[in-house]
């Protein structure tokens, strides 16, 4: 289901059966259960858009922060399988870094030991990032403003770490680099549609890959949020828990 307004402008969230708009419906390929396609229209619509947006070709060096959320780990999947010179990401446990490398993500920087620009300037030869998507906010902000390459641009879409950041204007002006906003209520349905074709094909050829981590009956849905918020698992390949209910894959 493309994101519309349930659970966010509209009751709808947590249910056993929602009414939706035929417009908001999309179709999932086979090899993609239901439990993972659940965690699927948000990030990955926010991802493909962001970096089209940003004006992403094959060979651009993009940064996502924080591999073990929604929108880090969808932008940092899609970026490698179209093509990005380098795919890089973040994260602030250890343990959290060397789990990601295990599952194929060998550009990710661990915040515990090593600094945002350091980590960037290491994997790039100094070059910095072409892109920057970011949905963390607060310090994270500050810092990747730091290491854009010229002429390349930040994208702001959420503010997990904090509301509020400093910036250095200088590190716009001297680069000739730009921040910008992105909304995904705020895109056309058939900007989505078309994103929908290019995430199913690659989906399809399993060059991008949901994973769900743990599943919570709905009556339980409280301590699945809770989860989420307490113990921040590392959700690679898209950040969702699944609540379901006796009727089946509930809303997520």
């Amino acid at each position: 289901m493309f994101t519309g307004p349930y659970g966010v402008l509209e009751n709808g969230t947590l249910s056993e059966l929602v009414a939706v708009q035929k417009e908001h419906l999309c179709f999932v390929p086979d090899n993609v259960d239901d439990a993972g396609a659940a965690g699927l229209p948000v990030a990955y619509l926010t991802a493909y858009l962001t970096l089209k947006a940003a004006g992403f070709q094959a060979g651009k060096t993009v940064l996502a922060p924080a591999i073990g959320g929604s929108v880090g780990n969808a932008t940092t999947q899609l970026a490698r399988a179209l093509g990005a010179k380098h795919a890089i990401s973040t994260t602030t446990s250890h343990s959290k870094a060397e789990h990601a490398k295990e599952q194929g993500f060998s550009e990710v920087i661990d915040l515990s030991e090593e600094g945002l620009a350091e980590g960037v300037r290491r994997l790039t030869d100094d070059y910095g990032a072409d892109i920057v998507v970011d949905a963390i906010g607060g310090q994270i902000l500050s810092e990747a403003l730091q290491i854009l390459a010229p002429d390349g641009s930040l994208t702001t879409l959420g503010y997990a770490a904090s509301r509020k950041t400093t910036i250095d204007v200088t590190d716009l002006i001297w680069k000739r680099a730009s921040i910008k906003s992105f909304s995904l209520f705020h895109q056309t349905l058939s900007a989505r549609s078309e994103a929908w074709k290019t995430i199913t094909g690659l989906l399809n050829a399993r060059r991008i890959e949901p994973v769900v981590a743990k599943t919570f009956p709905l009556e339980d849905a409280a301590n699945a949020i809770r989860y989420l918020i307490e113990g921040r698992p590392l959700l690679l390949r898209s950040e969702s828990v699944t609540i379901t209910s006796e009727l089946g894959d509930a809303d997520r």
